[in-house]
């Protein structure tokens, strides 16, 4: 079928359809089942304003229900001449019913199309990236709880520097996920709006019930302005990404930590053997691949988050095609966070700590300051007290280090878990 723009008297060169197109007759595989649901909402609030008549919705919406049962199927294609899923549902809704199937983009644009599509879909995966976070967050629960006083020395500057926990250790990185939801919600509920209706940015001289198809499609609320509808595209999904780069950067620090703590010289955790990978060269290598890819999509995301920033920045006012090019750094930005997300789950619920090596990792220095802090109890000024241990570290003596940081929780020092004050996120 011709395109749906095309007339008689025009014609398009095969290398310009090829460059304009782009892989976006491919990505959007991913978006035909939103654009199915929210044109079958277009078709209700057409019945309402009386362009489409009851029985011809009946039939237009037969005609998406064997389109989602083709797609299911693989069987519905999306070929480079129809240059999206929008193009390819409408032709074959007019293959089939004919004239019918030229009304249903009455009032309507691919522009707005594509937004309510993309939103529809941002709007699972976000669910889906949730989800994960609550999961990762128990583990982490889970860990403190289990390992609240199991020893781990805390660093600074990469040195050995006090004495801390697991469970110290493991519920900073709850704290962490806890405030980041946070951020994540709120991109969930940027991206909850309903654009449709935003046509090519400036409206359509139709009565449309815009309150009707957000309530149809389960949105939130409705984007009020027809313009801002259309320039929100690139700066909603910059930031969807923007907080999935800060989710990442959780994700990085856990996999560079956990990559140094399971190695053979720190042996802090050990890690499963299926969570590693081996060597084409050396028998004896279990890698760890997991961790250092995680570490890597961190800066992969931070790159994708940056091409819809860069893209989007300069634009003027109502649709430009430079958003087109916004759509496949946002998906894939989204399957990166997600499936980082659920490998992470999955490895950190294996791993197990080492007791008797983070038993013995406690080494007397680690306790200078909080024997400077007993000195000074005793009456001494803190600074005179740093010099007396300072002076007298080879001499320093620890006994149970268990005891030692089960002291420390209980002066209500920073360093207490507080495991009670924390509640888990919900998933979105």
């Amino acid at each position: 079928m011709p395109k749906i723009w095309k007339s008689k008297s025009t014609s398009l060169h095969p290398m310009v359809e090829k460059y304009t197109v782009g892989n976006d007759h491919k990505l959007d595989k991913r978006l035909l089942p939103y654009d199915i649901e929210a044109s079958r909402a277009h078709a209700k609030a057409l019945v309402k304003i009386k362009v489409l008549k009851p029985a011809e919705f009946t039939k237009l919406n037969q005609g998406l229900n064997e389109i989602m049962k083709l797609f299911k199927q693989g069987k519905f294609k999306i070929r480079l001449e129809d240059e999206d899923c929008h193009t390819a549902i409408e032709n074959y809704l007019i293959k089939k019913y004919g004239p019918l199937g030229k009304k249903i983009h009455t009032g309507r644009s691919r522009n707005d199309q594509v937004l309510v599509a993309t939103r529809l879909y941002s709007r699972k995966k976000l669910k889906q990236i949730s989800a994960e976070m609550v999961k990762l967050e128990k583990v982490f629960l889970d860990m403190a709880k289990k390992y609240e006083y199991m020893p781990l020395p805390g660093y600074t500057h990469t040195r050995r520097a006090m004495p801390s926990s697991i469970g110290h250790w493991a519920a900073a990185y709850l704290e962490d996920l806890i405030n980041d939801h946070k951020l994540l919600v709120s991109a969930y509920e940027l991206n909850d709006q309903n654009p449709l209706g935003a046509a090519a940015g400036f409206g359509v001289n139709f009565n449309l019930d815009r309150k009707l198809t957000t309530k149809l499609m389960g949105f939130q609320k409705t984007q009020i302005n027809s313009l801002y509808a259309v320039n929100s595209r690139g700066k909603t999904e910059s930031y969807i990404l923007a907080v999935c780069t800060q989710i990442m950067m959780i994700l990085g620090r856990l996999a560079n930590e956990m990559i140094w703590y399971t190695t053979p010289e720190f042996n802090y955790f050990n890690l499963p053997w299926e969570y590693t990978t081996g060597s084409s060269i050396m028998p004896q290598k279990r890698n760890p691949d997991v961790f250092e890819l995680v570490r890597g999509n961190v800066n992969v995301i931070v790159g994708l988050q940056t091409q819809i920033k860069d893209v989007c920045k300069s634009l003027i006012s109502g649709y430009n095609r430079d958003t087109q090019l916004t759509k496949e750094p946002l998906i894939k930005g989204m399957g990166i966070t997600r499936r980082s997300l659920e490998v992470m789950v999955l490895v950190m619920s294996g791993i197990k700590p080492n007791k008797e090596v983070l038993m013995n990792s406690l080494s007397p220095e680690l306790f200078a300051t909080i024997e400077a802090n007993n000195l000074v109890k005793k009456g001494m000024t803190f600074r005179e007290a740093y010099q007396k241990v300072k002076e007298e570290l080879d001499d320093l003596e620890v006994g149970d280090p268990v005891k030692a940081l089960k002291e420390i929780n209980s002066l209500g020092a920073p360093g207490n878990l507080m495991l009670n004050s924390y509640k888990l996120d919900k998933s979105l």
